[in-house]
């Protein structure tokens, strides 16, 4: 197959533009459209549809970019092992991540990786959904859960620490459990999948902490909404360490049942798809997150 005009389509499809991936490439606008042309005939379908207004991948031009990256990928890695590689990683890298976590510890972060690759476009989707990586074409993401995908590879960014917290005010007001049964008494709040959790006692008792179990009564699906209901005195929740450490910090929150570890050892993964060759662009951006984030996490320096 023409890796040409694949490296073509793969740009066309992340512009939505055929003359300006095809400028990128060095082509003509009637180059470019007859290359792509030539592609499509190769393929046996229409990967884009055009119009005199917009460009726009269709449905079997979905589905076919992902394949288009892998073989791309490959060539670039062959190329890499034959000393042909590329030395400046360039191009656009799709990456996906929790919304709160990207904003507190890679958005500060992002002018200086831009700066040390001035060739690399990050196109980042920053949600607390999960995306499918393969189908939405992702390079690589950010998980805080463990790895259940088998189609997935994974690198150890940081620990995923997890602490009990409320409000000084809702302390106040209904009190401070001292033991895990005494959070039947009290409000919870939950992430949207209720997940159930491991807790060691100071003297070693293993029990669990299960808000679907305990009347929780507040149910958010985004972190930042789960912290500031939690700051706001709604009631006891589970954060990750990362997410609180500068309330517990500063007073506005306080941690409850800190003698009772949440002991499920998660983890914070780089995830990308186990069928893709770890390409330049993604390697580096993965190294730049473990030196800025992960060696010594914010969260827990000082």
């Amino acid at each position: 197959m023409d890796t040409d005009g694949l490296r073509l389509f793969v740009l066309a499809a992340e512009k939505l533009n055929i003359s300006a991936a095809g400028r990128e490439l060095g082509l003509a606008p009637a180059v470019a459209g007859a290359r792509l042309a030539k592609l499509e005939n190769a393929v046996g379908a229409d990967l884009l549809h055009r119009s005199t207004r917009k460009v726009s991948l269709s449905l079997e031009g979905a589905e076919f970019l992902p394949y288009a990256r892998e073989i791309l990928a490959q060539e670039d890695a062959g190329r890499a092992a034959l000393g042909m590689g590329q030395a400046t990683p360039r191009g656009t890298l799709r990456f996906t991540a929790p919304s709160t976590f990207a904003q507190l510890y890679i958005a500060p972060i992002l002018p200086d990786f831009l700066a040390r690759y001035p060739e690399l476009t990050l196109d980042m989707r920053l949600s607390d959904t999960v995306f499918d990586l393969i189908e939405g074409s992702f390079d690589l993401a950010i998980r805080n859960s463990a790895l259940a995908d088998t189609s997935l590879k994974g690198r150890k960014l940081a620990d995923d620490n997890r602490v009990l917290c409320a409000s000084p005010a809702y302390l106040e007001k209904h009190g401070v459990p001292r033991h895990p049964d005494d959070l039947g008494q009290h409000q919870l709040i939950a992430f949207k999948n209720q997940v159930a959790r491991p807790l060691i006692g100071p003297h070693g008792q293993n029990m669990v902490f299960d808000p679907a179990q305990s009347g929780c009564r507040l149910i958010v699906d985004d972190g930042l909404t789960h912290k500031r209901v939690t700051m706001a005195g709604a009631g006891i929740s589970m954060n990750s360490l990362w997410s609180v450490a500068a309330e517990l910090a500063s007073g506005e929150l306080v941690q409850v049942l800190p003698d009772y570890k949440l002991a499920d050892r998660s983890v914070i993964w780089l995830v990308y798809p186990k069928s893709n060759v770890l390409s330049l662009k993604v390697r580096v951006f993965m190294d730049f997150l473990i030196e800025r984030i992960g060696k010594t996490p914010g969260w827990q320096r000082g």
